[in-house]
């Protein structure tokens, strides 16, 4: 049975509705937040004309991803054909590449975007790491951490012009002449945000990163009880606080006008949940919540060779689940529940809507998110 009929409309509409105004607790401090977007083109010429209706459409930043394409090149149009939105990686695959070569392009990005960019780095896993780019892999969270100090140190050679010699236990960078020197941004190095997943990665980000990117698949207890501690841990290390830094979060949506729109929106939803669950290194943002053996069941019906283990494995995923993961809501009242649930934690907002849904469906929301009430 199709994920969005097996929900009577009852159901349906409570699970759609949110709460009511007078429980919403207006003592929580909701602050504003930047609404941001995935660039979804792929030509040169498609992504600046995306850019640009976005940047109209009230967005903040546009981030690109390292998929079938390069993630700093869709950057470039982007840049070029906006004024104020952001620029970022979310995220590019640091492992992939030298610090020098991810020092260069970041910078020219930087300079090109006129202060506007900002580099996303993630750490991909082993298999990839090794076979796909064929590159080293050992200990990645202090091989990142290092890796962003070395970022560091290259951008103060360019920019403030100290001798470059920096020295670590995975890298190491002490020539640069003149010659292989750009000019200093007038905009200082970009900011570098980290996408972390597990406790070491977070910790890692709260010592040397401008920003974290926690994975989709969290949830605000998640956030609250396990993220959150492990980053101020990180920020202390290195004398700040989370006033100092910026968690940009891509969160699950479910919205639409009809409740047709509303079951196709949940029924995606599901999917993409029960893809992310049956990933055993993420299972234990569902053991906090209890549901460890939905974990187990997801992975076993993901290693299948049933042509609708996918379907089936979304029917596993529960109102309680969806409810948890993502904000249900119609779109007038999406912004508010999305403050309620995330205004005292993340800076920076995307939309992550794995259904077809039209461009204006999130306009009330990003005028609601950017006000902040």
């Amino acid at each position: 049975m199709p994920l969005g009929e097996r929900l009577p409309s009852s159901s349906m509409l409570a699970l759609t509705t949110i709460r009511n105004d007078d429980e919403i607790d207006t003592t929580t401090r909701r602050r504003a937040m930047k609404v941001d977007a995935v660039l979804q083109g792929s030509g040169l010429a498609e992504l600046a004309a995306e850019a640009q209706e976005r940047e109209a459409a009230g967005y903040d930043g546009l981030w690109s991803f390292e998929g079938p394409h390069d993630p700093f090149l869709p950057l470039m149009p982007v840049a070029e054909h906006t004024a104020r939105v952001a620029v970022g990686t979310a995220i590019a695959v640091a492992f992939a590449r030298s610090p020098m070569t991810t020092a260069y392009v970041a910078h020219d990005l930087q300079v090109h975007s006129e202060g506007r960019f900002l580099l996303g780095l993630g750490s991909q896993v082993r298999p990839h790491i090794e076979r796909r780019f064929d590159m080293p892999w050992s200990h990645p969270a202090p091989r990142m951490r290092e890796y962003v100090q070395a970022l560091r140190a290259i951008w103060a050679a360019w920019n403030d012009g100290e001798k470059l010699n920096f020295q670590g236990d995975f890298y190491a960078h002490t020539l640069m002449t003149p010659f292989f020197s750009p000019a200093p941004s007038p905009w200082g190095p970009p900011k570098v945000y980290l996408a972390a997943v597990g406790e070491h990665m977070t910790r890692a980000a709260g010592e040397v990163c401008d920003g974290l990117q926690p994975h989709t698949f969290t949830t605000q207890r998640y956030l609250r009880e396990q993220t959150i501690p492990i980053l101020e841990e990180g920020l202390a290390a290195s004398g700040r606080s989370l006033a100092d830094f910026s968690i940009s979060f891509s969160g699950f949506v479910v919205t639409g006008t009809t409740e047709e729109e509303m079951a196709t929106a949940a029924r995606g939803v599901r999917q993409q949940i029960a893809f992310y669950g049956s990933t055993p290194a993420y299972r234990k943002v569902l053991d906090l919540h209890g549901w460890g053996e939905l974990g187990v069941e997801l992975n076993r019906l993901s290693r299948s060779s049933d042509d609708d283990r996918w379907q089936r494995m979304g029917e596993l995923v529960e109102d309680e689940v969806v409810d948890a993961f993502a904000v249900v809501a119609e779109p007038d009242r999406l912004g508010p529940a999305l403050l309620e649930r995330y205004g005292s934690i993340v800076d920076r907002f995307a939309f992550y809507a794995p259904y077809p849904h039209g461009d204006d469906l999130f306009a009330p929301a990003i005028e609601t998110l950017r006000a902040g009430s």
